[in-house]
């Protein structure tokens, strides 16, 4: 298969299944962490006006779900890409990345948790998934 073929197919793979990743997490946190009481967190106004109630533990689930879905991402390009693993690996953390900061521009969430979650989940996960991918 052409190398430039392969490094889209696998870049697009690999930004499924970490999405697929990350939406895991997200659900399964509000299993594992009720979200508070009265609050509709399935659309936006309901998640931003819970905000000011959630604890800590609220925001586990979701810096997990970023951190894990780049890193799932980066992993699967880092094993599968013909080349440039490393170059596609903070591709695929910019994607998820961007997605990051829109959801801070849309959401008050604490500013701790968007320091926190934009200067760890993403660029530093998309590293690491390459260094524990490689070949």
């Amino acid at each position: 298969m052409n190398p430039i073929l392969k490094n889209i197919l696998v870049a697009v793979a690999a930004a499924v299944v970490g999405s697929i990743a990350n939406m895991s997490l997200v659900i399964l946190g509000g299993v594992v962490v009720p979200p508070p009481a009265g609050y509709d967190l399935n659309t936006m106004e309901g998640l931003a006006a819970a905000m000011p109630q959630m604890q800590p533990m609220h925001f586990l689930f979701p810096f997990l779900a970023h951190a894990v879905g780049t890193l799932v991402g980066a992993l699967i390009v880092a094993r599968f890409a013909a080349s440039r693993q490393l170059q596609i690996s903070l591709i695929i953390g910019s994607l998820f990345f961007v997605g990051g900061l829109q959801m801070v521009l849309e959401l008050p969430s604490p500013m701790w948790f968007n320091v926190l979650d934009l200067g760890l989940a993403y660029f530093p996960m998309a590293w690491l998934g390459y260094r524990l991918g490689k070949k």
